[in-house]
Formats: structure tokens, C-alpha cells, sequence
């Protein structure tokens, strides 16, 4: 797609003046310079043309707001005096990927009083030796060097930022007390507890219950002890019983005899 096609694709019915942030990456470039991007883009501080066959920024237009161009993997070499003149409030630019190969070619970068991050990933320059100090030394604005300060530090995430907003926004969230709901679901943790409490109640009158049916069983054992032994000593009573009524047997069949004996001995006389 031409780059003048995918600029008008981007607006999405918004006029110029209105976008803040227009990404072209991987169009097409006419003859590898800038088509279709103009003056009208006032507020426009985001310009991300990476991958788009550019050669050349002459035709680039005034951008007096723009604070980030990512000009990544493209044929640039040279003519980086239009940034200052086009874009004087640029605080990071990314030239990585294209034809920087000495110190001269980044000198027209000194006149960008506002500029704190440089990348120079894959560009011929960082073959050099102590390229990273000869930098610094050249650009002696910029924080950042390929990601990192002249102590190796590494630059904060660009996300950084939105997220200390979104902490000024909790704070504030804060100060404005609980969002809505808040009490329901302090009741609702409430009456969870209110349940836990029950069902441990519960628990320990099943566990008296079970403790009181162990008595129980024990109670009954010991009483069906009682009863074997009564029965054992029942059986014992039956026994002798018995015994005694056969000793009186055996006394009387003893004397019935000692009787006939003595019948028989008056019938002889």
C-alpha cells in the first residue's frame, strides 16, 4: 500500500489536525520520500514510519508537537538537519536499521536541545570502537543510548509513565472511599463466616454425638457381660440342684432296698 493511501486509511474520517498518532509502518514510500503527510497534522506527536523504504526526510513537514518518530529499518544515510528545523521539540528517535556510519552523520542532531533517547541498533556506526562514548561526547542531551545510559543503566519502560497515572488514580479511587458494592460484598464475607461458624458448630455437637453413642456401646457391653455371668451362675445353681436330687434318689433307693431286705428276712422267720 502507497504511504499517501495508508495516511488516508489511518485518519478513519478524523481530520488531520486532530490525530495525535499516526502509525504508517511497512507502506510503500513514493521514490522513498514522504507522500501525503502535511502541515494539517498540528497535534501530532507519534510518528511511526518503520520498514517504509525511506530514503530520504526532505519532504517531511513542520511537526512542532511531535515527541517520538520511529524511523527503524529504513535507507536513511544522512539529512538529519530537517529534525531540527521540522521537528524541534523531539525527545526520542529510533534510526535503527539504516545507513548511519560515522559521528558526521549524527552532528546535525546537536541543534535538538529536547532529544533524550537514541537508537542505533544494526546501523554501521556501532562497529566503530568506543562508539557508545564518542556518542555521548558528540550528543551530550541525550539520556539514553540504545536503551541505556552512559553507566549502562536501562531506560524505564515507556508504559512507565501510564502507570504512575494509574496510581494517581487508585490514590484518588482512595480518597473517594470504597467503590460501590463494596458493603455488599463485606456482607456477603460476613454471612460466609456466619456458615463456616455454623458448620463448625455442627461438626463438634456431631462429634458429642458420636462420642455419647461410644458410651452407649460400652454401657451394653458391660451389661451383657453381667448377664453371661448371671446365666453362667444360673446354669451352676441348675447343676447342683440336679446333684442333690439324685443324691436324695439314690438315699432312697438305697433304703427302699435295706426295707425289702428286711421283709424278707421276717418271712423266713
Amino acid at each position: 500500500m502507497e504511504m499517501r493511501n495508508r495516511i488516508n486509511l489511518e485518519l478513519r474520517n478524523r481530520a488531520p489536525e486532530e490525530v495525535t498518532q499516526l502509525v504508517l509502518d511497512n507502506c510503500r514510500c513514493d521514490n522513498g520520500e514522504i507522500e501525503g503527510l502535511n502541515d494539517t497534522f498540528k497535534k501530532l506527536e507519534l510518528l511511526s514510519m518503520i520498514n517504509v523504504d525511506l530514503r530520504s526526510l526532505a519532504r517531511l513537514p513542520n511537526l512542532n508537537k511531535l515527541r517520538k518518530l520511529e524511523l527503524a529499518n529504513n535507507r536513511i544515510s544522512g539529512g538529519l538537519e530537517v529534525l531540527a528545523e521540522k521537528c524541534p521539540n523531539l525527545t526520542h528517535l529510533n534510526l535503527s536499521g539504516n545507513k548511519i556510519k560515522d559521528l558526521s552523520a549524527l552532528e546535525a542532531l546537536q541543534n535538538l536541545k529536547n532529544l533524550k533517547s537514541l537508537d542505533l541498533f544494526n546501523c554501521e556506526i556501532t562497529t566503530l570502537e568506543d562508539y557508545r562514548e564518542s556518542i555521548f561526547e558528540l550528543l551530550q542531551q541525550i539520556t539514553y543510548l540504545n536503551g541505556f545510559d552512559q553507566e549502562d543503566n536501562e531506560a524505564p519502560d515507556s508504559g512507565s509513565e501510564d502507570d504512575e497515572d494509574g496510581d494517581e488514580d487508585d490514590e484518588e479511587e482512595d480518597e473517594a472511599g470504597p467503590f460501590e458494592g463494596y458493603e455488599e460484598e463485606e456482607e456477603e464475607e460476613e454471612e460466609d463466616e456466619d456458615e463456616d461458624e455454623a458448620g463448625s458448630e455442627l461438626g463438634e455437637g456431631e462429634e458429642e454425638v458420636g462420642l455419647s453413642y461410644l458410651m452407649r456401646e460400652e454401657i451394653q457391653d458391660e451389661e451383657d457381660d453381667d448377664d453371661y455371668v448371671e446365666e453362667g451362675e444360673e446354669e451352676e445353681e441348675g447343676e447342683g440342684e440336679e446333684k442333690e436330687e439324685e443324691e436324695e434318689e439314690s438315699v432312697r433307693g438305697e433304703k427302699r432296698k435295706r426295707d425289702a431286705e428286711d421283709d424278707g428276712e421276717e418271712e423266713d422267720d
